[in-house]
């Protein structure tokens, strides 16, 4: 059962009826352990394939319960011991080969788990929450609609809804909007992904086979446009899935995405792509290590600089936590400079114009539109290294001479520059349509006329090229 396939949907929305049977959350929350485990078993017929994972989620209790009792004196141990056991199931390559286990086992899902126990280790909460039970840690820790990719919710969100004693309202509005979520989220992954995932292919041959000059031109933009637009559609059209499925459920899992593409700086796009994964390394990484330098530096003048460094920080470990390759390092060594460098120019502005001339530019259409084009571009470079190898990166970039690959680059900044521009034009134009009950593009029948044509055209492409949708990239990390 796929992530993001039509069983997993019908799986998905067979446990949102069971578990809606009843309001008890005694049966909310057996349904969705019963559901987890039948989820967990799909993923591997094999049963010593589970014990590596056992063994992390009987570590991650023992240190929260550790850090429970014995308070801040355990925090230390408990998360070095964690990050260690992470790295060593990963098969991170900083550790020596010896030491890793010689059988296959499951690491689907580990390291969202990790992130889930080193929130409940770091912030260990009163009361209850102090000394949460087995069954309340691994509901938390094994729920299948956020185990393979996410999104990443915090204890507190996760038990308001799952074990409230009146849960949460499922009227037939709100059942109509996450069913035509499911259905926009399988046509991005199974359709749109899809399609974009061949053209990427298609791109990437015809760069490393013998074609005219002017063909693997063509094929390198096509490569440095399509990946984003592919990333994007495959992870959040399954976020939209597993959202749906648990508000069904009756359990709101936080947003993942919020237009992301609309970000005019790689500052602001990382605060609208995967935003659970960089909020909870904002919190957990960013805030401290600032917090920790500026006691230790408290020269003021030297603050925006200790910021800087800390955003560096902060997202090379987002590249280092993706991957336990040379590959994932240079991406988290580019996304931690752009991030800095982002930060370094806003504050070289800020003092060249003055906090409301820096703000007056801000607000400035061209310098907007030209910032969204930029970030796109940079965001397209990056990921050469999230999804390919240094020997691939090699024969891509060997394919045309460096001065035609920097004629690439400018032209995908242009380029995105303008259609980004041009969609949000278009977008504000459509929405200020409005009717008396709003705008008429997300009227009640718009949206039902829209999730039919979507789900039309997804079971017709479906038929004609009767091919797997690639699988859910973060799936692998």
């Amino acid at each position: 059962m796929d992530s993001a396939s039509i069983q997993f949907v019908l799986f998905g929305l067979a446990t949102a009826l069971i578990s809606n049977v009843s309001r008890s959350r005694s049966w909310r929350s057996m349904v969705l352990f019963l559901a987890s485990i039948i989820f967990l078993a799909f993923l591997s017929h094999y049963p010593l394939a589970f014990l590596p994972l056992a063994g992390f989620l009987l570590l991650g209790y023992g240190g929260l319960l550790a850090v429970g009792r014995f308070g801040s004196r355990w925090l230390v141990a408990g998360v070095l011991a964690v990050i260690f056991a992470y790295a060593w199931l990963k098969k991170y390559t900083v550790l020596p080969e010896a030491i890793f286990l010689q059988f296959p086992y499951l690491t689907v899902g580990l390291s969202y788990i990790f992130f889930r126990v080193l929130h409940l280790i770091v912030d260990p909460g009163e009361g209850e929450r102090r000394y949460l039970s087995p069954g309340a840690y691994l509901l938390y820790t094994l729920n299948f609609t956020t185990l393979v990719s996410g999104p990443i919710q915090r204890y507190e969100d996760f038990s308001r809804d799952q074990f409230a004693a009146e849960p949460i309202e499922l009227g037939p509005r709100v059942v109509g909007l996450q069913l035509e979520r499911i259905v926009r989220g399988f046509f991005k992954v199974n359709i749109l992904a899809m399609l974009l995932h061949a053209l990427q292919e298609d791109a990437v041959a015809q760069l490393v086979q013998p074609s005219p000059p002017a063909l693997k031109v063509y094929a390198a933009l096509r490569l440095a446009v399509v990946y984003p637009l592919f990333l994007y559609a495959n992870f959040s059209g399954y976020i939209d899935i597993v959202i749906a499925v648990a508000r069904l459920m009756r359990l709101r899992l936080p947003e993942n995405f919020n237009r992301p593409f609309s970000a005019s700086s790689v500052l602001d796009f990382w605060n609208q792509w995967h935003m659970t994964l960089s909020n909870w390394l904002k919190t957990y990484v960013y805030n401290p290590l600032l917090i920790t330098l500026m006691r230790r530096i408290p020269a003021i003048e030297m603050q925006p600089l200790l910021g800087v460094f800390c955003f560096f920080v902060t997202f090379f470990l987002i590249g280092v936590w993706h991957g336990r390759t040379s590959e994932f390092i240079m991406f988290g060594f580019l996304t931690g400079s752009g991030m800095s460098i982002n930060k370094l120019w806003q504050l070289g502005l800020i003092r060249a114009k003055g906090r409301k001339g820096y703000q007056a530019l801000a607000k400035n259409s061209a310098y907007v539109s030209f910032g969204r084009g930029l970030n796109y571009a940079w965001f397209s470079f990056t990921l050469f290294w999230f999804w390919s190898s240094w020997a691939q990166i090699g024969r891509i970039y060997q394919a045309l001479p460096a001065f035609e690959w920097l004629g690439v680059w400018l032209t995908v900044c242009v380029a995105a520059t303008v259609v980004l521009a041009s969609w949000e034009w278009l977008r504000t134009a459509l929405l200020s349509i409005k009717s008396a009950q709003g705008p008429v593009l997300t009227s009640r029948y718009a949206r039902v006329i829209y999730a039919s044509a979507l789900a039309l055209t997804a079971f017709v492409i479906s038929i004609l090229l009767n091919q797997p949708a690639p699988d859910i990239v973060y799936k692998a990390f």
